[in-house]
């Protein structure tokens, strides 16, 4: 069973909801004071072993109310909508805690962003870093300059100032600069960037029986390696795959009536993973203590393994070496890295000697090391892919990391944004990054 234990600031995720007749706000909950239960105990097979479907899950009555039964806690965000006159630069901080980093990782800047980031997504090319904050505001900077070049935000999410929960660049024949960005209200939008335009949206709405339709809170986003197709995790358990061209909804993933199996997930579903080389395979995780394995033809998952019990974009699978790299929101075993094709464990890491890090977000770095971030020891660490020991950190943050991201492209290629409170810290490490000089 999950321990009490939160960070001071790590439940900002959950903010106002709708707007009542008199416009005040009515909050909804994100995420919960009481983690998810069993994010701590020792549900893993073992080896770590991949389970067809169809064999016995268990019995599910300790967890089935899980998402009603915990506690919430709830913040009001009154930020007006000026927070654009914000400096892009690390400030004076009214606390004695000052991030630091130790080894080759180095501060570049700090944005920022006058409101608490939820997320943020380099553009392929490696020119531009967006930003979705709690507020529904998405901000883009550039990042040679720092400076902020396009905010994204429309009257229905000024009236509705719900989350970001997740964003993705994509291209299309139209331009190289759409965003996909998913919110807290079970919004889908697609921005043009450079135009501040939202091209289209759609309601991401659920279908399960327990819930009401307009209930679901889309919490994750993956595009296929062709970009054609997106699919939408949510907390209604759920999995919804769109074509992005159509707009239309072509599948929801879901697990069956039938829980003697566990052919999809019972908790919200936090992550979604696209395989890079397989159009139609995807993976997820969530508060269930499962990753599911997914094909974008069949309604129910083709297999699974137990025990990550993931909280945010902490799915990740390396092309090369078909690993698949699992964080976990948990004391131990937060990082773990399984082999694709079979589910069997190949490793997992031990604590860091700076403290407990339950992670939140995680990514394959380079061929050599792994990207990794979370809360409780607030810190970013760069980790050896080969010992899973911290190489390189950024320590001494007051607000948990929600979110991370690598640039894969451009003069930035190797640059790191990672973000905490109000801020997001570019990192960049002094063996990986050599900035050509035009």
């Amino acid at each position: 069973m999950a321990d009490h234990y939160t960070s001071p600031r790590e439940d900002l995720m959950s903010l106002p909801s709708t707007v009542t007749s008199k416009g005040q706000h009515q909050n909804v909950m994100l995420k919960p004071v009481l983690h998810a239960p069993n994010s701590d105990s020792d549900t893993d097979t073992g080896d770590g072993s991949v389970l067809d479907t169809d064999s016995e899950a268990g019995s599910d009555s300790d967890t089935e109310n899980h998402a009603d039964s915990a506690a919430f806690t709830c913040q009001s965000n009154t930020d007006d909508h000026n927070e654009d006159s914000h400096a892009n630069t690390y400030g004076d901080t009214s606390t004695d805690i000052q991030p630091r980093t130790e080894g080759d990782l180095h501060i570049h800047s700090v944005l920022d962003c006058g409101c608490e980031v939820m997320v943020c997504q380099f553009n392929d090319e490696g020119t531009i870093l967006a930003v979705g904050l709690s507020n529904g505001t998405i901000k883009v900077y550039s990042i040679d300059s720092g400076s902020l070049v396009k905010t994204l935000r429309d009257s229905d999410i000024i009236l509705s100032p719900l989350p970001v929960t997740a964003l993705r660049f994509f291209v299309s024949a139209r331009s190289h600069s759409l965003l996909l960005a998913t919110y807290a209200s079970g919004i889908v939008r697609c921005w043009y960037v450079w135009g501040q335009e939202c091209i289209w949206e759609l309601k991401d709405v659920g279908e399960s029986s327990g819930w009401k339709e307009g209930q679901r809170q889309t919490l994750s986003l993956s595009l296929s390696s062709s970009g054609e197709t997106a699919a939408t995790g949510g907390s209604d358990s759920a999995i919804h795959l769109y074509d992005v061209h159509t707009h239309q909804r072509l599948l929801t993933c879901s697990a069956s009536a039938n829980r003697s199996v566990m052919d999809g997930h019972r908790f919200r579903v936090f992550a979604v993973n696209f395989h890079p080389d397989r159009e139609t395979e995807f993976i997820s995780g969530g508060w269930d203590n499962s990753i599911q394995f997914w094909d974008t033809r069949q309604q129910h998952s083709v297999r699974m393994l137990l025990g990550p019990h993931v909280c945010g974009d902490s799915l990740q699978i390396d092309p090369v070496t078909n690993h698949l790299l699992s964080g976990s929101w948990r004391k131990d075993k937060a990082l773990e890295i399984f082999d694709y094709g079979t589910g069997k464990k190949i490793s997992d890491g031990p604590n860091d000697p700076q403290g407990q890090c339950r992670i939140y977000t995680c990514h394959w770095l380079d061929q050599d090391h792994i990207l990794a971030a979370g809360s409780q020891s607030n810190m970013v660490r760069v980790i050896d892919r080969q010992t899973l020991l911290s190489v390189s950190r950024l320590i001494g943050l007051s607000s948990a990391v929600f979110s991370s991201c690598v640039c894969q492209g451009g003069r930035w290629m190797g640059l790191i944004a990672a973000t905490s409170g109000k801020s997001v810290f570019l990192l960049k490490r002094s063996s990986s990054i050599s900035v050509k000089q035009d």
